[in-house]
């Protein structure tokens, strides 16, 4: 696959989605490295069903429900009052709403979703692994990530 690579502005939650700006924080994203931009640059997903499928993995890697092969290296706060929830509580909140949103795609849906959102999946693997015919799971790709779309109040 070729490299698409763009610079994106560092935001709390990760890339965002805007250029940064001159003195800001940067990072290089390769566009074509996930299946769902993939399909999304061959007109394939719509920008609402790419930004839903956008909100569902950061959902899904902010509540870590990967198994870690390393320690956490996040900084430890002395003293004070902190603003906001602290790191167990915002893992707690996205795999409240990672589950939430799985829940609104439906049993039949989810599997394609966790195999080519969450786990990075090509859509081809995704249908050998489920037993669908070929050019099958486009159809119900989009199908789910128009219901967690909705989940996720997205225009």
């Amino acid at each position: 696959m070729k490299r698409h690579l763009v610079e994106r502005e560092w935001t709390e939650v990760g890339p965002g989605p805007r250029v940064p700006a001159p003195n800001g924080r940067s990072v290089t994203v390769n566009l074509a490295e996930s299946p769902l931009t993939w399909l999304h640059a061959r007109g394939h997903l719509t920008d609402r069903e790419l930004a839903a499928g956008e909100c569902l993995r950061r959902d899904f890697e902010a509540a870590q429900l990967v198994p870690g092969t390393t320690m956490r290296w996040d900084p430890v706060k002395l003293g004070g009052v902190g603003a906001g929830l602290n790191a167990t509580e915002r893992q707690l909140a996205a795999r409240e709403r990672f589950h939430a949103a799985v829940a609104a795609a439906g049993a039949g849906l989810s599997d394609v979703l966790w195999r080519v959102v969450c786990a990075g999946e090509s859509l081809a693997d995704a249908e050998r692994g489920l037993g669908w015919p070929s050019r099958s799971g486009k159809l119900v790709l989009r199908f789910a990530l128009d219901r967690v779309a909705g989940f996720y109040r997205l225009r």
